[in-house]
């Protein structure tokens, strides 16, 4: 009789160890950006910075998923974190172009109704993510650039800041590194050849974007990235990151995606809807979908990486740098975060 009962509880103690494994999920998942980031680059005080607001990222997010707000919430408030951070190549810290200006680009997408909302070029406000929500949910349209964009938020009672305030003199002493190494070197190969085959000394002119994908109480999935471009961008040139399907996107039935990287191959390969279709009509995982897609990114010469979350809470964060800033936290409030591969 006492085997008996010993069974029974074992065997109820498997039962439900086996279910609280089921039950454990990721709600949100973020990046700072991919890149050369190696440990032996990096001094103990940044390398604890950057573990520090990535980890308060998590915490605003997960603090609105908590109190009952939704995925959209929860993006808008951990990507404002990050936005207001000058080691991020976004808001705050984004990266300067060729003319010595700071534009700015931003997506959001709901998983739940596949509205997105996003802007690019911008110049005056603060938070770009939220003026790409403003766009999907105070608009008719998807995508607004430029002049016509600043004048939207500022309409739509975003927070307007002078140029001036984008300004910062790490990000100004890039694009003199960059300018002089232009008048040399192309940056981009239109050989599609990386640009450490060029010769240049640091190529990370692109990297350092932001972005986060959350899933709220309510299963809903959203996802946005937001980005300063690449340093010494010239032509009023966009990346992936405001162009849903190439570097963000979000479906609930599948996945939400957010990619940071070298921007024209992931529009070429619309690397973010790509994975969601993998997802949907191969019925691949979120992670063999975002190894494929970021496969295909890498043979045809580009770098970078990205982050995606599925419906039942399973994360992928592939890279193919030797770094990049990323964090998860899941429905019990477990955070984790790395830098390095």
């Amino acid at each position: 009789m006492k085997s008996l009962k010993l069974f029974a509880i074992l065997f109820f103690s498997l039962l439900t160890l086996n279910i609280s494994a089921q039950q454990k999920k990721y709600v949100m998942v973020i990046h700072g950006g991919a890149g050369t980031i190696l440990k032996k680059n990096m001094t103990p005080e940044k390398e604890a910075a950057y573990i520090a607001v990535l980890t308060q990222a998590l915490k605003a997010g997960y603090a609105q998923i908590q109190s009952g707000k939704s995925s959209l919430d929860a993006v808008e408030a951990t990507i404002h974190i990050l936005e207001n951070d000058p080691h991020f190549n976004a808001g705050k810290g984004a990266v300067f172009t060729h003319d010595g200006r700071n534009e700015l680009d931003a997506a959001i997408m709901d998983g739940k109704t596949l509205m997105a909302g996003s802007v690019a070029g911008v110049t005056t406000v603060k938070n770009p993510i939220s003026a790409a929500r403003a766009v999907m949910e105070k608009s008719e349209h998807v995508m607004m650039v430029g002049s016509g964009a600043d004048q939207f938020a500022k309409e739509a009672g975003l927070e307007i800041v002078d140029p001036k305030y984008f300004w910062t003199k790490e990000r100004w002493d890039g694009l003199q590194r960059a300018i002089k190494e232009d008048s040399t070197k192309a940056v981009l190969d239109h050989g599609n050849k990386k640009s450490e085959l060029l010769g240049i000394k640091n190529h990370d002119y692109k990297f350092g974007t932001v972005g986060c994908v959350a899933l709220d109480k309510a299963g809903n999935l959203a996802a946005g990235t937001s980005t300063g471009g690449m340093t010494n961008k010239k032509y009023g040139r966009v990346g992936d990151a405001p162009i849903i399907g190439s570097g963000t996107y979000c479906n609930n039935e599948t996945a939400g995606v957010s990619c940071t990287g070298w921007g024209e191959f992931y529009i070429r390969n619309v690397v973010a809807k790509t994975i969601s279709d993998l997802m949907e009509y191969k019925g691949l995982s979120v992670n063999e979908a975002s190894k494929i897609a970021l496969d295909k990114v890498g043979k045809m010469g580009g770098d970078g990486g990205l982050i995606a979350l599925d419906k039942k809470g399973n994360v992928a964060m592939p890279f193919n740098t030797e770094g990049m800033y990323r964090g998860t936290i899941t429905a019990d409030g477990k955070i984790e975060v790395s830098i390095y591969k």
